[in-house]
């Protein structure tokens, strides 16, 4: 294009939509993806010392509450 010229490409984009057929499972996907986050955080959260509980502000009974939480419960949902 020369100097000055005004031109246009026209460049079609690629819907990243899935398939309709598809958006449960992937929805499913997403669910049991956070749910294996959740548990494995609440693991680690009752692994962790005494001490390093109280360095984050928790008690060790904090702890065991949030361990007894059904797997699919989410606080940031809730």
């Amino acid at each position: 294009m020369m100097k000055g010229q005004k031109g246009y490409v026209l460049v079609q984009k690629r819907s990243r939509k899935a398939p309709t057929a598809a958006r449960p499972f992937i929805a499913l996907k997403r669910h049991v993806l956070r749910w294996l986050t959740l548990y494995r955080q609440r693991q680690e959260l009752a692994r962790l010392s005494d001490d390093a509980l109280k360095d984050i502000g928790l008690s060790r009974a904090d702890i065991e509450q949030e361990v007894a939480r059904p797997f699919w419960y989410d606080p940031m949902k809730h």
